[in-house]
């Protein structure tokens, strides 16, 4: 099976690095979070990659042209725009797509079984299953009596919202459904499959965690560095 990660965004929230790399090659320890995500699927017997970059696109191929997994991953860059929207990003890869897919975002990781994701998609018989997940809550509660903080409460993640966590699974039939110029995957496409009834949702409970911000980078650097990065799966 073929895993696509849209990788093509200009990460302007997390510092001055993404002036001169593309969000998905922002470092996780000395790798990019993009190698990262590679080497997590490749623990699952994946080898085939298809990346989906726009913003500073060369960056992405100078870096695994330079790397030693040639022989084991089959990695191609395809050029899907700069300033594309998702839905038009995946639109542009279809014709490497060869049969059911995985796809996922070039900035989030998790320990989410994807075994059991692609056989759960397989059960639900859905045109795409998409892995939900409780986000970790950044922000405390507090609670005052006129000045004074009477309490506070740290962030409860089970009374979180179940939200998009990527790591999906695709049917090739989902280019039926990219057909609109320049398509938003996420509120274009997957909302059309829900009132289909054709969007399954795996609710993952576990580890799930997205670079957006700068504290977030410090975050997934720190836990790689303490050596307690729930996504490192594989032996050194």
């Amino acid at each position: 099976m073929q895993l696509v990660i849209f990788a093509g965004g200009f990460g302007t929230r997390i510092s001055e690095e993404t002036d001169y790399v593309p969000k998905p090659m922002v470092k996780i320890g000395k790798k990019p979070i993009l190698w990262h995500i590679i080497k997590y699927y490749s623990v699952f017997g994946f080898s085939k990659f298809i990346i989906c970059g726009g913003y500073k696109i060369h960056v992405i191929k100078d870096y695994f042209k330079k790397l030693n997994y040639h022989k084991t991953w089959n990695i191609k860059v395809i050029d899907t725009g700069k300033n594309s929207n998702t839905g038009e990003r995946l639109k542009r890869v279809k014709k490497y797509i060869n049969n059911t897919f995985c796809l996922t975002y070039g900035d989030g990781l998790s320990n989410v079984d994807i075994n059991k994701l692609i056989n759960f998609h397989k059960k639900k018989k859905s045109l795409v299953t998409l892995t939900t997940v409780k986000p970790t809550p950044h922000f405390g509660k507090i609670i005052f009596k006129g000045s004074k903080v009477i309490k506070f409460l740290e962030k409860d993640q089970k009374k979180e919202n179940w939200i998009n966590g990527g790591f999906f699974v695709c049917e090739k039939k989902i280019f039926n459904y990219l057909n609109k110029q320049n398509t938003i995957f996420e509120s274009d496409t997957l909302n059309f499959l829900a009132k289909k009834k054709k969007l399954s949702a795996y609710k993952h409970n576990d580890f799930w965690y997205c670079m957006d911000t700068l504290r977030d980078k410090r975050h997934l650097n720190t836990l790689w560095s303490s050596k307690k990065a729930p996504w490192k799966i594989w032996d050194e």
